[in-house]
């Protein structure tokens, strides 16, 4: 009875976990995004001042620089950068005027380039960096009336549309689409970014008295408004994916939506969601493969975050969905939230299948208003891997050659040859493994000790004094990762994969399996099979000594 019961139990966990990855729920914590929304309008997160001489520009570079090593000790590995923020931008461009958020004035450089500067920097500690775009709001008539003659609505009066105090671009306009696309285009040649990310690509909220129906009657072409206003908003969103990977195919396009699609079958999105308040069918930009990720800004709590972050996820179509979590909930003016509410929405998301989770917003969790920064390290114990983007086709890199590792004084150094990646690519990058515990298992992102290096070496303080493993895979700029390819300073013991040894040898002997290089592969009892995994084929020499430690005998074989 108890073996019927074990294998009735085995047998019932094989099938929920198959249909658990029918329904796409399955997860593995190695690969997720751990991503922060990092703002720069009203120098909220960065720049937290304004510069006026050389010291002022260099405690702004310091101050990215501090942002940047607390989010690496937090793994996070992708950063937001608002890059364009109200019809402004934090670049040199062509197009548009430098934000005043750096100097004070508009159109006025900080006599740096502060993109670049965070690219290269963010690239140094491993992490993404993804070009931020408030697409449609060019900002209230204040801020319009700070720019002045620079101001899009100055420059290009026909592109933008007056409401409610604020202007806009006006999406109904063919013209914005072929602007926005030129921005688009601008940064993602210019600079090496990870992701192009489109933030308000939408209508206003509450539309009532949006004055389009002059546009409406010469565009509409028999669409009713609510799907005309859609197909606009999603043709920018289709012209802005095809450019940028026309470009560079391995840069993903993202956008932020309202954090609720639409009605649920047994909840209402209480009037205010992306498909039928703004316009934003973002869960057709899936369907039709238009949308690398979706970061739904799911800043509720209850019935209004659970249901739908489930929704989202059923229709990721093979992409990647980010739930945006509002940290600063917690904060008692955004309504107090208790803790166990932020954590209780980290592993819901997780157990969902999602790829990760975004933080809104840096200096929220940095600075761990309302205990943030306590939760997410009590949820992301471990690093994480931005996940590959399958969808994109091709394979992989091949796994590193020539892996060594060196002891000196207290520390361990592993290096290997550079791989070649594919012409026209970024070049390829590496991640590095390690245990002290005869193996090293790179399924899991506990044995994760560095990851996205540029260089072909690293080094770390280790004071082991017993055998260590490592194992160095390459990866590409799509996420995807080699083979691993494994090196161990002592007699490691691998997982998975064996060795099959030669049938002649007594019980108590002791034995040493050595690969031609005279690499320690196993010591120890003889057992009949040995686990080598990461070990390639090849030829393997086993020597046995009896209890006194004295030679007996010696065998060659391959694996």
């Amino acid at each position: 009875m108890r073996h019927f019961f074990a294998i009735f139990i085995s047998v019932l966990l094989l099938l929920s976990g198959t249909v658990k990855a029918q329904c796409g729920l399955s997860h593995n914590n190695k690969y997720e995004y751990r991503a922060v929304w990092l703002t720069a309008i009203e120098n909220l997160d960065w720049p937290g001042q304004i510069a006026k001489d050389a010291a002022g520009v260099e405690r702004q570079k310091a101050g990215l620089v501090a942002i940047l090593d607390s989010l690496k000790s937090l793994h996070v590995n992708t950063v937001l950068l608002q890059v364009r923020v109200r019809g402004d931008v934090i670049y040199p461009s062509e197009i548009e005027p430098f934000s005043y958020v750096f100097t004070g004035t508009a159109g006025k450089s900080p006599g740096y380039d502060p993109l670049a500067f965070a690219v290269s920097e963010c690239h140094k500690r491993g992490m993404q960096l993804h070009a931020w775009m408030v697409t449609l709001p060019l900002g209230k008539d204040a801020h319009v009336r700070k720019q002045g003659k620079l101001a899009l609505p100055q420059r290009r009066r026909s592109l933008c549309t007056h409401y409610k105090g604020q202007w806009y671009m006006e999406p109904g306009n063919p013209a914005t689409e072929e602007y926005i696309v030129e921005l688009v285009r601008e940064v993602v040649s210019k600079y090496d970014v990870d992701g192009i990310h489109l933030d308000y690509v939408r209508y206003p909220d509450r539309t009532n008295g949006y004055p389009d129906a002059a546009l409406y009657r010469k565009h509409g072409g028999g669409l009713s408004l609510a799907d005309w206003r859609r197909s606009n908003i999603t043709s920018i969103a289709r012209a802005v994916y095809k450019s940028v990977k026309e470009l560079k195919p391995w840069v993903r396009v993202s956008c932020a939506p309202l954090g609720k699609y639409d009605d649920l079958a047994r909840y209402s999105s209480l009037g205010w969601n992306a498909y039928d308040a703004v316009f934003q069918d973002a869960q057709g930009w899936m369907r039709e493969g238009i949308m690398d990720i979706l970061f739904p800004m799911l800043y509720f709590n209850g019935n209004n975050f659970y249901p739908f972050v489930r929704d989202w996820q059923e229709n990721a179509c093979g992409r990647h969905i980010v739930p945006g979590i509002g940290i600063y909930r917690l904060l008692p003016e955004y309504g107090g939230w208790p803790r166990r509410e932020i954590e209780r929405q980290l592993r819901t998301s997780r157990g969902a299948g999602t790829a990760g989770s975004i933080m809104f917003r840096t200096a929220h969790l940095t600075g761990n208003a309302g205990g943030a920064l306590d939760v997410y390290s009590s949820v992301y114990r471990t690093p994480a891997l931005v996940p590959p983007m399958e969808w994109a086709g091709g394979s992989a890199p091949s796994a590193p050659e020539g892996v060594r590792i060196e002891r000196s004084g207290k520390g361990i150094a592993v290096s290997w040859n550079a791989v070649k990646g594919k012409v026209g690519e970024p070049a390829i990058r590496y991640n590095v493994y390690f245990s002290q515990d005869g193996s090293v298992d790179t399924g899991k992102a506990e044995s994760l000790i560095a990851w996205s290096l540029a260089g072909t070496s690293f080094e770390w303080e280790c004071s082991a004094a017993r055998a260590v493993s490592v194992a160095v895979t390459a990866v590409d700029a799509y996420g995807r990762e080699s083979a691993p390819a494994l090196v161990s300073d002592g007699c490691g013991r691998y997982f998975a994969n064996e060795i099959t040894l030669p049938e002649a040898a007594m019980r108590g002997m002791r034995i040493e399996v050595t690969d031609m290089y005279g690499r320690c592969i196993y010591r120890g009892k003889y057992r009949s099979r040995i686990g080598v995994r990461g070990v390639p084929s090849g030829l393997y020499f086993l020597r046995m000594y009896d209890r006194r430690g004295a030679f007996v005998q010696g065998f060659d074989f391959r694996k």
